[in-house]
């Protein structure tokens, strides 16, 4: 009657074990698959010294493109007109008053002489 109960108590199957070298050869294979799949080929380079792999990937993939908003270079240069624009003025008033400074130092000297 209780049968069914006996059920779930078989043998449960044991995880089979990847060796090294199969896990690395498995890893290897799927990084290939993810490579040839993309668009535009990054471009590896391995570090002989620290025996790494690296890529030089793409600014934006084409999945994250649709996902992020559109740039606006207007705003972009706009702004960098404008912060230049205000190291300019920044500038120009340090000299413009570096030189009403002197011309009151100049006019200064001359009104002294000419009062004594």
């Amino acid at each position: 009657m209780f049968k069914f109960l006996k059920f779930g108590r078989g043998k449960k199957p044991e995880a089979a074990i990847e060796t090294q070298r199969q896990t690395f050869e498995r890893l290897v294979s799927e990084l290939n698959e993810a490579i040839a799949s993309l668009p535009e080929m990054p471009a590896v380079t391995i570090n002989s010294v620290t025996n790494e792999v690296s890529f030089a990937l793409p600014q934006t993939f084409p999945d994250e493109a649709l996902a992020l908003p559109a740039p606006e270079p207007e705003i972009v240069v706009e702004e960098a007109v404008e912060a230049v624009v205000e190291d300019v003025a920044e500038d120009v008033t340090e000299e413009v008053k570096g030189e009403a400074i002197e011309d009151a130092v100049e006019v200064k000297d001359e009104v002294k002489p000419s009062a004594a």
